[in-house]
């Protein structure tokens, strides 16, 4: 699939088929996020794979967006090698979004499904999940092969016009 076809493909998945994702496939998925630009090419991220009975249960336990996904990532900043200029804003946040859009980009391009679902500020997560202090999850990314009831969002096509959205100085 070509890059324009990728872009415009993606889209959100809220129900998933029971259908095991292929290890070939994760595998590229995960090394499309390490190889995502992060500031100072600090690499200040961390990705747990989501796919055991238990975790799973963990994971529905204090996240309800799974949306019955074989596998999920659960995307994470590393808050002690974050880049911070300023002592205030690090960047571990921002790097971990940037990985999770490589992720999803490379799951479409391979045809597995997906769906992009907030997960900053979620204590309950990495409480369950026994994430050291310096762990923060930023999102989590249900993988999988969309269910035949899903029919995807109506919303989906429906763009604001580009001169709303940019403007030249």
């Amino acid at each position: 699939m070509d890059f324009e076809e990728v872009i415009r493909k993606r889209s959100s998945t809220r129900r998933f088929s029971d259908k095991t994702l292929e290890r070939e496939k994760l595998d590229k998925i995960l090394e499309a996020g390490r190889v995502a630009p992060t500031a100072k090419n600090m690499q200040d991220f961390k990705i747990f794979v989501i796919e055991s009975e238990d975790a799973i249960k963990k994971l529905d336990e204090a996240h309800p967006c799974r949306y019955g996904a074989p596998t999920s990532l659960v995307v994470c900043a590393n808050n002690t090698e974050s880049f911070s200029s300023d002592g205030k804003h690090a960047s571990g946040v921002v790097d971990a979004c940037i990985v999770a859009t490589h992720m999803m980009l490379e799951a479409t391009n391979l045809g597995v499904d997906n769906i992009w679902t907030w997960a900053w500020g979620n204590q309950k997560l990495a409480e369950v999940l026994n994430l050291p202090e310096n762990i923060e999850p930023i999102c989590v990314l249900p993988l999988g092969y969309r269910s035949d009831e899903d029919h995807g969002s109506h919303m989906h096509d429906q763009r604001k016009k580009i001169d709303e959205l940019v403007e030249y100085l």
